[in-house]
């Protein structure tokens, strides 16, 4: 029986941090290891332990002295805005008539739809992240495209076509009858095969007509265990054209409740001009509130309000939202975070940066049975961290002297540069991907 023993720095969490000081909500292993046998963990902890678990002609896989942590998670991104990122100079609404609704336009070609999403894939895994949620186009292709991508590389991810019928180009818009025949298809195909699982995605309610809303409930209630992504109050314009459309409604929020689409696995893209009123109903419902720093800042959208949250007891998770998102690496992403929430006055900690990127985006998915930690039986989805791996970090990290210190470093100026490995199913991927995207460009430069 082939069997795997990463060596390293191993931290992985076991609840939320509740301060700088709490070192119970973390296991931290100076000298650790991650036994990994059939793509699952068998246990982690103390190296000599762990070794001795290990079968004699174990693999070994010494990555001293780096962080040995869970695969990181990404909630919320766009799999046809890849070649859109650093699109200049508008906010939402232009945003999306000028770039974004002329790119996903293109994936209508299965052959582009393919190319992108074998590309994206590989970015994740560059960045360390191995699950994430992500919408396609209009177009099946392009869901055929994004789950296959991900099966051929074994990741577990989430997706689902969008659905639109107004408000956007004739090419990009279906029907409510063919927004539901195409959906459930497409469930019927991909959920819950191997390491897929579909997400209904109606856009946001600007794009689609309560008819299309009505088919949304329908596809809910036949497919409980699908999970919901859609958009919310992302863009102040975007709210009132949004509360135009359905005047019946209380609020934003209360369009997607009226239509039965708020649940715990509902994930709500944004959620940046909420009202108490509206936070309490996600509280209530147990929809998640995803926080995407990188990509309100980048539109000027504004600022998340991560202590309303907390306060009113309502779940959320952090994404890099690519491409209105800057970068694929969450740990950008949550430097982001950091700088969103200190112009509030809210302070996000580097444990809780962490927590949030592994385990605590893994219970907002529901999924934190197969990912976001190190447990016996879950999925070998890892990542190796290198804080040293820029000269400036050398030399910062000269001057830290604790783990929570080098966190920081890593979460402040870390990017795909400091992953070291990526482990998929414990399989090692990071060079993999390197080397299909460098084959990719060379066959594009000979063309």
């Amino acid at each position: 029986m082939n069997e795997l023993l990463i060596r390293g720095r191993v931290l992985t969490f076991v609840d939320e941090p509740n301060g700088l000081e709490d070192t119970a909500s973390y296991r931290y292993f100076e000298d650790g290891a991650v036994l990994v046998r059939a793509g699952r963990v068998v246990t982690s902890g103390p190296y000599d332990r762990v070794k001795g678990l290990a079968t004699a002609d174990a693999e070994i896989a010494d990555h001293r002295p780096n962080l040995v942590l869970p695969g990181l998670i990404d909630t919320h991104l766009h799999f046809p805005q890849t070649q859109a990122i650093a699109s200049y100079g508008a906010q939402l609404l232009e945003w999306l008539n000028t770039y974004i609704f002329v790119e996903e336009q293109k994936f209508a070609q299965p052959e582009h739809a393919a190319f992108i999403a074998g590309r994206f894939m590989d970015e994740l895994i560059s960045n360390g992240t191995t699950t994430a949620v992500a919408y396609c186009s209009v177009h099946p292709e392009s869901v055929d495209a994004y789950f296959t991508a991900a099966e051929q590389r074994g990741m577990r991810m989430i997706g689902g076509k969008v659905m639109m019928d107004r408000n956007a180009p004739d090419a990009l818009c279906d029907s409510p009858e063919r927004g539901y025949d195409e959906t459930r298809q497409l469930i019927e195909k991909w959920h819950n095969r191997g390491r897929a699982h579909y997400a209904i995605s109606p856009r946001f309610a600007i794009t689609s007509t309560p008819e299309q809303m009505e088919v949304s409930r329908t596809l809910v209630a036949e497919f409980p265990d699908c999970y919901v992504q859609t958009h919310l109050s992302e863009n102040r314009d975007e709210i009132a054209y949004a509360t135009s459309l359905y005047p019946d409604a209380k609020d934003y929020t209360d369009i997607y409740a009226r239509y039965g689409l708020l649940g715990d696995k509902t994930l709500l893209g944004h959620c940046i001009y909420l009202d108490d009123r509206e936070v309490s109903v996600l509280a209530e419902t147990g929809a998640v509130g995803v926080f995407c720093p990188t990509s309100n800042l980048f539109l000027g959208s504004g600022l998340f309000d991560r202590d309303r949250f907390d306060r009113l007891g309502a779940r959320w998770s952090v994404a890099t939202d690519v491409g209105a998102g800057t970068s694929f690496s969450m740990l950008e992403t949550m430097d982001e975070a950091y700088k969103v929430l200190h112009l509030q006055g809210q302070r996000l900690s580097p444990l809780n940066s962490f927590y949030r990127m592994t385990l605590g985006n893994a219970r907002a998915l529901g999924l934190d049975d197969r990912i976001g930690s190190l447990h016996a039986g879950a999925d070998a989805d890892i990542v190796v961290l290198d804080s040293s791996a820029k000269p400036a970090m050398e030399l910062r990290m000269r001057t830290a002297k604790s783990l929570v210190e080098e966190l920081f470093i890593l979460q402040t100026m870390g990017d795909d540069r400091c992953v070291a490995e990526v482990y998929v199913a414990g399989k090692a991927m990071k060079a993999k991907a390197i080397t299909r995207q460098g084959a990719l460009a060379r066959l594009l430069e000979t063309a």
